[in-house]
């Protein structure tokens, strides 16, 4: 058992809390560790508390069985290594899913399309609320989407506030992180999509934008919204009508809205052509 807070293995565990570890990622609490379960991810290491429930205990006995390093603590040192207010004694360290622009084989499988479905993929430029974009990456797997790219200066995708706002689909939808936009407009070009934005003065509504053909949707920091250099390049402004006097909506709002209109047209698609 750790009883030491000072130990070196949690220190390691607190730099992956803190995005010091650029290729790991910090996992806690039952739900999402069980989604993790779930998925291809490379499991490293695993810390819990001397206090755990029923479910807890299963989660440490099916990563034992997996063979991944397990660390039991004192309650009070679990606290010293723990993201959240109310902790719920199990933490695991993992690699991070590796996309890389510099490789076609892991691109394609976001900006390509799979199964003759052309692809529909979301841009992040600048959004900085981990919450905002973990509802995103969520909104984004359950409307269909095929992959999410982030720009440089975004909330990191992985961090342990998006990753639990994403409740298990960072795990599962392929994510590059950390581009410039010049390597966005590269990948657009190269994949044939349209680049649309939201504006509140596009000149097409989205309800009339034909969400069949291969997309990139673009979605900004929360308070300037898209970059001047993205903008001028987009293809396509779409508005969301408001009524007044609102404004505007909040970024994943507006994501849940857009993507699932693209997700309606698609089954549309879908059922036309099984007739």
């Amino acid at each position: 058992m750790i009883t030491s807070p000072a130990n070196e293995r949690l220190k390691q565990a607190r730099r992956v809390r803190d995005g010091r570890e650029p290729e790991q990622m910090f996992i806690e609490g039952e739900r999402l560790i069980e989604s993790c379960l779930e998925s291809p991810v490379e499991l490293l290491a695993c810390f819990h508390s001397s206090e755990t429930t029923s479910r807890g205990s299963a989660i440490i006995a099916d990563l034992e069985r997996r063979g991944c390093p397990v660390f039991e603590m004192a309650a009070p040192v679990f606290a010293t290594v723990s993201d959240t207010v109310n902790p719920q004694g199990v933490i695991i360290i993992a690699a991070r899913p590796q996309y890389r622009m510099a490789s076609a084989m892991t691109v394609q499988p976001v900006l390509a399309g799979e199964r003759g479905r052309a692809p529909l993929v979301v841009g992040i430029d600048a959004v900085q609320d981990p919450g905002n974009l973990g509802a995103i990456i969520r909104t984004a797997e359950a409307a269909g989407a095929t992959g999410i790219l982030i720009l440089r200066g975004s909330v990191d995708p992985f961090a342990p506030k998006t990753l639990r706002a994403a409740m298990g689909s960072a795990f599962r939808l392929p994510i590059i992180s950390d581009l410039e936009p010049a390597s966005l407009l590269e990948a657009v070009r190269d994949y044939s999509l349209q680049l649309v934005a939201t504006s509140a003065a596009g000149s097409l509504s989205y309800t009339d934008y034909d969400w069949r053909q291969p997309t990139l949707l673009l979605f900004g920091n929360e308070g300037n919204g898209i970059c001047h250099e993205l903008m001028e390049e987009c293809d396509r402004q779409i508005r969301i009508p408001l009524c007044p006097p609102v404004e505007s909506l909040n970024v994943a709002a507006a994501a849940a809205v857009l993507l699932f209109e693209g997700a309606r047209q698609r089954r549309e698609q879908l059922r036309i052509a099984g007739q």
